[in-house]
């Protein structure tokens, strides 16, 4: 839709993310971006508002509760707080602290168009480093300030685009484990669990803190620890929506480090070992991926299994499709 031909017939985009210092960067390290995708079409507003009545029903829109802060648990619901429809949370997306996020926006079709013409721009820097992408999703985060996203991680790559307004992304190294201890990490990555995922007093000195308007934007690899904020002195009237996108993938590096933590898990929960954090021996990771591969597998085939004799028992049919279900992406 924003691509065109140049002289020599070549697919050249119109809009385009690249970073700051292309040179340095790296998919290993945290870098920060240039982009022009706020002025896309399908990234306005009122494009916006269309894209939520879409994903609604699916219970894709999420929404915290007032008084959230960013060392909160980052709980999220699929209702606003006050019950409000798509409709009425648009029209007072300006009152402070509303917010609400816009998930797997890959799921309505034009969407998922744009995220792989955004990923195109920059898909040859990835893969130099980390060929074979996969499960590219995206994430939308809309909100008036003041307002903030939890302290959180992630096990997907991002690519953090600010759209609209402004926002302070705050970003940790993915091996500071003096901001989130490596059983943490591998509690995440196995059981998807935040909860010992905390920000504190003592971490908070080592994040990198990117104040970030339209066309600005972060990268940061799986695992990274972040959270954002907005604060209200750069509002004005008609211009005090904060409004950024997550783009997001997988990798072949990210299911490798997703099963050495598998197997650091099992060492340290089992075998009460501590072991290495992955990246630290290659010699070790070696032999922890395929090892973490296993565990990931026999873990998911007996609680499936598990799931269906719960489900046999209590008089009740186990879900359409549980056999062929998929562990979530990167657990193995």
């Amino acid at each position: 839709m924003s691509k065109q031909r140049d002289g020599a017939g070549r697919s050249s985009a119109t809009h385009r993310v690249q970073p700051v210092d292309p040179a340095g960067f790296s998919t290993f390290r945290i870098h920060r971006l240039q982009h022009d995708f706020h002025q896309h079409p399908l990234l306005q507003l009122s494009e916006l508002a269309k894209l939520a009545s879409d994903l609604m029903p699916g219970g894709q829109c999420r929404f915290v509760h007032p008084g959230i802060a960013q060392d909160s648990a980052f709980h999220h619901v699929d209702r606003h707080p006050e019950g409000r429809d798509i409709q009425q949370v648009f029209e007072r997306i300006e009152e402070p602290g509303s917010w609400i996020a816009l998930y797997n926006i890959e799921k309505v079709p034009r969407y998922r168009a744009l995220l792989d013409e955004i990923l195109d721009t920059v898909r040859t820097v990835i893969e130099r480093e980390q060929p074979g992408i996969f499960n590219l999703t995206g994430f939308c985060f809309i909100s008036a300030p003041p307002s903030v996203t939890p302290f959180h991680i992630d096990r997907e790559n991002n690519f953090w685009l600010q759209l609209h307004g402004r926002k302070v992304l705050t970003v940790w190294d993915a091996t500071d484990r003096g901001a989130v201890p490596a059983d943490a990490v591998e509690d995440f990555i196995v059981n998807h669990s935040l909860k010992k995922v905390r920000m504190t007093e003592a971490g908070r000195s080592s994040g990198h803190e990117f104040d970030s308007g339209p066309g600005d934007g972060v990268y940061f690899p799986t695992t990274s620890p972040h959270m954002t904020r907005s604060d209200d002195g750069w509002a004005t009237p008609g211009d005090g929506v904060s409004v950024s996108l997550g783009v997001t993938f997988y990798t072949s590096h990210t299911k490798k480090m997703a099963r050495i933590h598998q197997t650091n898990r099992a060492l340290r929960k089992y075998l009460h070992r501590s072991p290495a954090n992955p990246g630290q021996s290659a010699a070790l990771d070696a032999v922890k991926a395929p090892l973490g591969w296993l565990l990931a597998i026999t873990r998911h085939v007996a609680l499936r299994q598990l799931h269906a004799i719960r489900a046999l028992r209590s008089g009740t049919r186990p879900a359409d499709g549980w056999w062929g279900e998929k562990a979530p992406p990167g657990s193995f």
